[in-house]
């Protein structure tokens, strides 16, 4: 399977409801994606960490 492209992130396990539409679409496009529950509120440092090795890990868009 190829390095994810996208990330999907999202605040809580209640937002997959609305999100998975977008990995259901990704995946439908043969687009790598992954997805992550990371919350700026609760915890912001394990975002940051997130997003500055994004690029690293091959994504393109979050």
């Amino acid at each position: 399977m190829p390095a994810p492209r996208v990330g999907i992130i999202m605040g809580s396990q209640s937002d997959w409801e609305t999100m998975r539409h977008a990995a259901e679409t990704l995946a439908a496009l043969g687009i790598a994606h992954e997805r992550r529950i990371v919350s700026a509120h609760r915890t912001p440092d394990r975002l940051a960490a997130y997003a500055k090795g994004a690029r690293g890990r091959g994504l393109a868009v979050i």
